[in-house]
């Protein structure tokens, strides 16, 4: 039995260059100092009513926008119950999306997966090719935008477009690690949910799910005999649409921290936002060719989350471990056993810059003695 660590308050800070959570504004933490006020007063209306139209006036879309007290991990139950009466299509190329298959199956859906070597991208014409040649009608295909345990980048946009010649299938895109920090015209492409969670490129603590929803999936939602509860686009839109508020208690200092760092995020523009994320991807990738190599395939890879593969055999867990001790600097081991000492992981994402990445970077060579 897992025996009790007390918490101490006596912890040296720490720079993180994680996949999330990241970096967070100190003025953006402080807003979540302000008094606790109802969830049921104008304030909140207020409050909540700003997050929302900031967020698709950031995003650039004309869609529904969802914020809830949770991890982006409810949208990927809540989107599965919402639109799927029984068969998924679920192409996996690493972790997360492999995940995203198995809360299919858990929730009772009939799964079918199109699986790629980890460390690949998935391929529209793959999609394409599927849905022409099955026998099976798919009520939704589930795509994760930024596969963060292998680096990938997938084209969403293109395999949106695939799936939008398919009325009655619904194209969901799991952009957790992505979104807000990767460029996205989400109603260009017949996108229906997208969804995120605001510790990650939004650059918030952790608390909150971001679900951009179109008026196809909130119809079908309503069409449909059940669907989840907490997470249903019809409950969560309709409260919204009759009160500026969440149905369910929601977070309120973490949506106060929230206003002021999409204030931030407005001003940079969301193509903004992603050029800065890009020049971070760009300086890492180079880094890393001249030190080792990047895993994920070329062309392909993240602009949030540089995957590197371990080419030299360095310690990887010592190495983590040095850096953090010597310069208080995180970054991450491979995801899980398979990539554990294979690769490496650095979080380019929220508000670092190429400088920032720079400094870690030095202190990995220092410390690996590179």
């Amino acid at each position: 039995m897992t025996e009790k660590h007390e918490y101490t308050d006596d912890y040296p800070e720490k720079t993180l260059y994680i996949p999330g959570p990241t970096e967070v504004r100190e003025d953006v933490i402080q807003e979540m100092a302000q008094p606790v006020f109802g969830h049921r007063m104008d304030r909140m209306t207020d409050l909540y009513t700003t997050i929302v139209e900031d967020t698709k006036e950031f995003l650039g879309t004309d869609n529904e926008v969802m914020i809830l007290t949770a991890s982006g991990t409810e949208f990927w139950e809540a989107s599965t119950l919402n639109l799927v009466d029984e068969n998924i299509l679920v192409p996996t190329c690493g972790s997360f999306s492999e995940r995203h298959a198995n809360v299919a199956e858990r929730l009772g859906k009939n799964v079918d997966r199109l699986e790629y070597e980890w460390g690949e991208a998935i391929k529209p014409q793959d999609i394409r090719e599927h849905l022409e040649t099955s026998d099976t009608d798919y009520d939704v295909v589930a795509t994760v935008m930024n596969e963060s345990s292998t680096g990938v980048r997938n084209p969403i946009e293109e395999i949106g477009d695939v799936v939008d010649e398919y009325p009655d299938t619904y194209f969901v895109v799991d952009a957790v690690s992505a979104l807000g920090g990767d460029y996205v015209d989400i109603d260009a492409h017949g996108i229906d949910v997208i969804f995120a969670s605001t510790q990650k490129a939004f650059a918030m603590p952790p608390g909150l799910a971001v679900c951009v929803v179109s008026d196809e999936a909130y119809e079908r939602e309503v069409q449909k005999d059940s669907a989840s509860w907490y997470g249903g686009f019809q409950r969560a839109l309709d409260y919204y649409d009759r009160k500026g508020q969440t149905h369910s208690t929601p977070a309120i200092p973490i949506m106060l921290a929230y206003r002021k760092q999409m204030k931030y995020m407005l001003e940079e523009g969301h193509e903004g936002r992603s050029d800065r994320h890009r020049e971070m991807a760009e300086y890492t990738r180079e880094w890393a060719g001249d030190h080792f190599d990047m895993f994920p395939e070329e062309g392909y890879e993240s602009q949030t989350v540089a995957c590197i593969e371990n080419s030299r055999g360095i310690d990887v867990a010592a190495t983590i471990e040095q850096v953090s001790e010597e310069y208080d600097m995180v970054f991450s081991n491979g995801y899980g056993s398979q990539l554990g000492e294979k690769t490496f992981r650095i979080g380019h994402m929220g508000e670092h810059d190429v400088e920032s990445i720079v400094e870690l970077t030095d202190a990995i060579e220092d410390v690996a003695g590179l």
